[in-house]
């Protein structure tokens, strides 16, 4: 099965995926970073992306499910967002070309136990954010409660935070790594059941400007 037809299999095959709350992780990088553009990877059905654009952030939201993006822009709609302060895109991400000058890009539990151009699609992301601006990258440092097929089939997807970084291939003179770490946290899986979770975070911040760009 494709990726495409996986993911809007499992949100058309449900009322509600998500919490729809946003991930905390994201209110602690964002809380002090004055709004500016952001991207969202992965969008589920919107939570990070209504509180970023409820905070003053113009958001680009890209998710490969219509359904997940179609919530996505309802919870927009009900929370009183504007119209032009999140654009919802429906696509696949791994032909999807990301335009440059984003002051945040991030990326939550962007995983799948379907393959999928992970790594390409973070390169990617990594190449559109501004002079100044952040990458974060979020994921699953441990399989899921509500995933029990993902060790067998898709360990690989599974890396530390070291790993990451290392894959993510930041030019060392231009990014700095800002936190590279696993944190547990407590959360409610799909199935509604509580479960304890290890995530892996990586924050990176690009710098001002390129090495000798300021004429050093």
């Amino acid at each position: 099965m494709e990726a495409a037809e996986f993911w809007e299999q499992r949100y058309a095959g449900s009322t509600k995926v998500w919490s729809g709350r946003v991930n905390t992780v994201l209110t602690e990088v964002a809380a002090d970073l004055p709004a500016g553009r952001a991207l969202d990877l992965g969008c589920g059905e919107g939570g990070d992306a209504v509180w970023l654009a409820q905070r003053g952030w113009q958001v680009t939201a890209v998710d490969i499910s219509a359904t997940a993006v179609a919530r996505g822009r309802a919870a927009a709609t009900a929370a009183g967002v504007p119209d032009d302060r999140i654009t919802w895109v429906a696509h696949d991400l791994s032909d999807w070309i990301p335009e440059p000058g984003f002051d945040l890009v991030s990326a939550f539990f962007l995983q799948s136990p379907v393959e999928f151009a992970r790594q390409e699609i973070l390169s990617r992301a990594a190449g559109s954010v501004a002079q100044g601006g952040h990458l974060l990258v979020v994921s699953h440092a441990a399989p899921p409660p509500w995933a029990s097929q993902w060790h067998v089939h898709h360990a690989h997807d599974l890396s530390s935070p070291a790993e990451e970084v290392a894959a993510l291939g930041l030019d060392a003179g231009e990014w700095e790594i800002v936190l590279a770490e696993v944190r547990g946290r407590e959360s409610i899986g799909p199935d509604g059941k509580p479960a304890s979770l290890e995530d892996s975070i990586v924050l990176a911040r690009r710098a001002a400007s390129e090495p000798n760009g300021d004429g050093s």
